[in-house]
């Protein structure tokens, strides 16, 4: 179970009230997985059959449980929470079917039953709990339902109580919530009704996870680690604080986004060569090598100003989706056999760049054994650009 358990069942009966749905409805919706998971169960105990367009980036363990609990999944090159803007998204797609007659989405992007479950449970259960002494609630930021309805009951039972919100960066790895220009297009990010917003990058979600798990022993997923950490800078350490933060999930549903993201803890290769650990390390220090990778904001400062060749290694299917305007399609494997095409001189600006920053890395590495001296990766790749803002095109 998850905290969007209690949002799915809310959506279901609140439109079998209002008479939107019937026992014979197919239901749609855009998930980046827990939604999905729970409106799966609400929907085999009353009989709806469920299509969850979602991203190719969401956990494997989710993707394998909505279709083991025989849910038609939709695999999308998508952020790895649906972005409402992306014209190839999820969204998008969950939008093109419910337009089919048979078809019904709940939308919990901006289904008032979202935020109104957390009124109706999350909240009074916080206050109560407490016993009305609760200071501050924090919760991460996804659709916003959960800060929005739990803040709502508890400011009305005393306007005092603070409501803090927390978010990742651009182009991080923790599922099932938002970056800052991703929250700008839903419909429940009210930031004028938070006492506060706090960002916390990815690598101290995916560590304070892990200290959950070694020192509470909880069994809480990596937006819970995000939603702790926030809490903690955000929140004094002074008498008299009671701080509530909102869990949403277990851990067992993201151990592929932990092994990604936790150093340690997976078994090195059997068959991986000396060779082949060279290489890795050759990677992992391209990544850690400021001469040699861009934060998306000063790649697109260097895009603009310096007018670089910008190389995209992805294949060709993922390039035609969405990728900077102007930019060439080497996928990676063909970069040899296609290199008679690069700039003849090797001080000609370049960037590599892929989907999330990592396959561009062994791009800058090839570039540099043919003597490009100016080739950047840009760190978090087309997603973070375009969660960014920046321009972004599409065959």
């Amino acid at each position: 179970g998850a905290v969007k358990d209690r949002v799915a069942w809310n959506m279901v009966r609140d439109a079998e009230d209002s008479g939107r749905i019937s026992s014979s409805q197919k239901l749609v919706e855009p998930t980046s997985g827990n939604t999905g998971l729970a409106l799966a169960m609400v929907s085999n105990a009353k009989g709806y059959a469920l299509t969850t367009p979602l991203s190719n980036q969401i956990p494997l363990e989710k993707r394998t449980v909505l279709r083991l609990a025989g849910v038609d999944v939709v695999e999308l090159e998508d952020s790895l929470c649906p972005a409402p803007g992306a014209p190839e998204g999820a969204i998008a797609k969950a939008n093109e079917i419910a337009n089919q007659p048979e078809f019904e989405m709940l939308n919990q992007y901006a289904n008032g039953s979202n935020p109104e479950a957390h009124y109706r449970t999350t909240g009074p259960e916080v206050w109560h709990q407490t016993a009305g002494l609760v200071t501050h609630f924090v919760a991460g930021l996804g659709t916003c339902g959960t800060i929005n309805g739990s803040g709502r009951f508890l400011k009305e039972q005393n306007p005092d109580v603070a409501i803090i919100g927390v978010y990742p960066p651009a182009g991080h790895d923790v599922p099932g919530v938002r970056s800052l220009e991703q929250l700008s297009q839903t419909e429940f990010f009210t930031p004028d009704e938070y006492d506060g917003l706090t960002e916390v990058g990815n690598e101290l979600a995916f560590e304070m996870c892990q200290r959950i798990n070694q020192e509470e022993s909880l069994t809480a997923g990596p937006s819970s680690g995000m939603a702790l950490a926030g809490a903690l800078a955000a929140i004094p350490d002074e008498p008299g604080n009671v701080a509530v933060v909102i869990f949403p999930d277990s851990i067992f549903k993201y151990s592929s986004s932990v092994l990604n993201n936790v150093a340690g803890l997976g078994a090195a290769p059997p068959s991986g060569t000396k060779r082949e650990q060279l290489l890795d390390s050759m990677i992992e220090n391209t990544r850690a090598n400021p001469d040699l990778v861009m934060d998306v904001d000063a790649a697109h400062n260097f895009w603009n100003e310096e007018q670089p060749l910008v190389i995209d290694v992805r294949e060709p299917d993922a390039h035609s989706q969405r990728h900077i305007p102007g930019s060439i399609n080497m996928p990676l494997d063909e970069l040899p056999v296609l290199a008679e095409f690069l700039p003849e001189k090797r001080d000609a600006p370049l960037l590599s760049v892929c989907e999330r920053g990592n396959l561009s890395l062994s791009g800058v590495l090839f570039l540099k054994s043919l003597g490009y001296q100016n080739v950047r990766s840009i760190t978090g790749g087309t997603e973070a650009w375009d969660e960014q803002g920046f321009t972004i095109a599409s065959n």
